[in-house]
């Protein structure tokens, strides 16, 4: 019977500190400024030890962004599964907003550094991202069918949807003043949800 190896507690530890720390320097830095010296300084291991762990510091960012991703589209997903309405958008896309600004170097390096690494965006584009807009759009269909939403096509519905949460992901740099209170942020996220349910043309 033939045994699989599996990673040790230690070695599973020591991986996710050289994510960790790649997010942190990816976000400040840049990943083109940022050295594998510097990665194995800031976690404090061997350069040669990060590389049995990463074949590369490409290696590192794809896991770092696709890992972001994960965590950004699943725990939308989680709230969206668990509106107590299909019309409560406002609610999910204000606790989204908080939640993106406490995740603010993820995003960073989630949205930047995918700019600039086509391999990367496609990566992510295909394993996750479509992965997710899947899902969305099944969420979508079922409120079409019950006649919540009108009919159109659900997965632009879906694309459009999650693309707010983009945008939200940045509102702290772009849509809100830095230290916006609470109300601000409720406010622009009831504005925004607005706008996705009824559009911006007044009812005929």
């Amino acid at each position: 019977m033939a045994i699989i190896n599996q990673p040790s507690p230690s070695d599973l530890e020591t991986k996710q500190r050289i994510l960790k720390e790649a997010q942190r320097l990816f976000a400040r830095k840049g990943y083109d400024a940022t050295t594998t010296k510097d990665l194995a300084g800031a976690t404090g291991i061997a350069e040669g030890t990060m590389f049995r762990h990463f074949p590369s510091k490409k290696a590192i960012l794809v896991e770092v962004a696709t890992q972001g991703w994960i965590e950004i589209l699943t725990d939308l997903l989680t709230e969206l599964s668990e509106m107590g309405s299909y019309k409560a958008i406002a609610q999910v896309m204000r606790r989204r907003m908080f939640r993106m600004q406490e995740s603010a170097e993820i995003m960073k390096v989630c949205f930047m550094e995918a700019q600039f690494h086509p391999d990367l965006r496609d990566q992510i584009q295909s394993g996750v991202i479509s992965k997710m807009t899947d899902v969305a759009e099944a969420f979508f269909q079922t409120a079409m069918d019950r006649g919540i939403y009108r009919r159109t096509n659900p997965r632009i519905v879906a694309q459009v949807f999650l693309g707010m949460f983009a945008v939200a992901g940045f509102s702290h740099e772009t849509i809100i003043e830095p230290g916006a209170s609470p109300q601000a942020i409720q406010e622009m996220a009831e504005g925004i949800a607005d706008i996705f349910l009824h559009g911006v043309l007044p009812p005929e």
